[in-house]
């Protein structure tokens, strides 16, 4: 199916890449995003869907001192966030709180509440513990992977453990296993590395050419998990040209499912908080993919058909937004309404949407 966007629309000042779900704030449909520009004062803009759902309204808006690159915010409390941020040639990457009495400043200031700054080499994301209170987040740069302890009442943040990629890899981002907290994913130009955080090792690899991203299924745990032959969870890949491949990472001779991703390159994909086999893509060329991911059952696995036909060509397009004038790099769920996400393109033009529409009739 294929069709345009009527969602609502949000214009922020400048170019940018990031934008979060405001997870903690459990009483608003809420997103964060971040500028990114090159010779103005970058922005962070608060956004929340208004109450009848029929507007995008900016609760607070907060200077940043440089460009953002990456913003994750924090999964306990949403005042807190954390950014990847450059300027020239330096990377740095902090935690931020808003004021408390941000609705009532003309000028609201961001508190710094923690610098990731042991790093060495070029900073690409942050990664938040991911559900729960949790004092831990991990930093990744080109060359390797920190785990990081937060006080934000003394406003430090310490390295716990830190393990390079090793010298052939120059890593670009990852994603914390949801069901496995010991678990992290980081990607390489070349392969995608697990990596066990009680030992800081390696555990084991997809070796795929042009990953670029990766996030996990936060629902097949509790259906893989009783069927044992499956292993107990999935990796969404998306990769360039060739689309996105969904892995079973106790079966990683090859991808359980392919799509076919976007008509340039495949930026970012996303996996539904709460609808099973739901998946948005986003690439650059000026669209927002939705996904119905049928995967592969037991009988399957049991039998020699996905080892002789291991991908599926059912036509899994649910619908395309493709009303964009640019690349759309930012894509965010709403963990409060699971059927909502935002969209960001790089000309800084905020969308949500609603996919209840294209969602399967049962």
């Amino acid at each position: 199916m294929q069709g345009g966007s009527t969602g609502i629309g949000y214009g922020l000042k400048y170019q940018a890449r990031c934008i979060a779900d405001v997870k903690a704030d459990t009483d608003h449909t809420s997103f964060i995003a971040g500028t990114l520009s090159l010779r103005e004062e970058n922005e962070v803009h608060l956004i929340r869907l208004s109450s009848g759902g029929t507007e995008l309204v900016c609760e607070g808006l907060f200077s940043h001192p440089n460009e953002i690159w990456d913003l994750s915010s924090c999964p306990f409390d949403q005042r807190i966030f954390s950014t990847v941020f450059s300027s020239g040639e330096s990377y740095g990457a902090a935690i931020w709180q808003i004021p408390e009495l941000y609705g009532q400043l003309n000028s609201p200031q961001l508190e710094r509440i923690g610098s990731l700054d042991a790093h060495k080499s070029k900073i690409k994301c942050t990664l938040w513990w991911p559900s729960g209170r949790h004092d831990k987040l991990i930093s990744i740069d080109e060359q390797s992977l920190y785990l990081w302890s937060l006080d934000s009442s003394k406003k430090t943040a310490q390295v716990q453990s830190q393990e390079s990629a090793g010298l052939l890899h120059y890593l670009s981002g990852g994603a914390w296993d949801p069901h496995d907290v010991n678990s992290v994913a980081s990607t390489c130009d070349s392969l995608v590395q697990f990596w066990d955080l009680r030992t800081m090792k390696k555990t084991n690899s997809i070796e795929q050419a042009h990953i670029r991203n990766v996030d996990y299924d936060t629902k097949r745990k509790y259906i893989l998990h009783c069927i044992t032959i499956l292993g107990k969870i999935l990796q969404v890949t998306a990769e360039d040209e060739s689309g996105i491949h969904i892995w079973d990472l106790r079966m990683l001779k090859f991808p359980i499912l392919e799509l076919p991703g976007h008509s340039h390159w495949t930026w970012a994909v996303r996996c539904n908080p709460e609808y099973d086999g739901i998946i948005l893509s986003a690439g650059t060329d000026s669209a927002v993919n939705l996904w119905l991911a049928s995967l592969p059952t037991s009988d399957d696995f049991s039998s020699e058909s996905l080892v002789e036909s291991p991908t599926r060509r059912i036509d899994p397009l649910l619908n395309s937004f493709n009303d964009y004038e640019d690349s759309v790099y930012g894509l965010a769920w709403s963990s409060r309404e699971p059927w909502i996400f935002a969209s960001l393109s790089y000309d800084g033009r905020v969308v949500v949407e609603s996919i209840k529409p294209h969602l399967p009739k049962k």
